[in-house]
């Protein structure tokens, strides 16, 4: 059974093509495009791996990578930015996060969700 990834991002045409990125690589793809959506599917049917946009409205996807971290310890987080950061990196990395920087290619993206 292929694993399930959450995709969130509130770009319509990013949700879209990282979408379609993710499942041309085999995987279950569940998308949402905010944060309350994302928050609210995470904590009732938390997915196999995370991948969220930093950038949520008001919210920040970070917060989406610390509830998962405490639904799923072990299982990976992908958070992207548009801006490389080192203020965020440091943050996703305290969240055992990968960050990567928009825009990201469809192979670094398989390989971080396949670690």
């Amino acid at each position: 059974m292929p694993k399930r990834v959450l995709i969130v991002d509130d770009e319509p045409d990013v949700l879209e093509t990282l979408a379609e990125m993710v499942s041309a690589g085999g995987y279950d793809v569940v998308t949402r495009a905010s944060f309350d959506e994302a928050k609210r599917y995470l904590t009732h049917e938390p997915p196999d791996i995370l991948v969220t946009d930093v950038r949520l409205g008001a919210f920040n996807g970070l917060q989406l990578a610390v509830l998962m971290r405490s639904l799923r310890p072990t299982n990976p987080i992908v958070v992207l930015s548009a801006f490389d950061d080192p203020t965020l990196r440091e943050e996703a990395a305290h969240c055992q996060a990968t960050y990567l920087t928009k825009p990201v290619s469809k192979k670094e993206l398989l390989v971080h969700l396949a670690s």
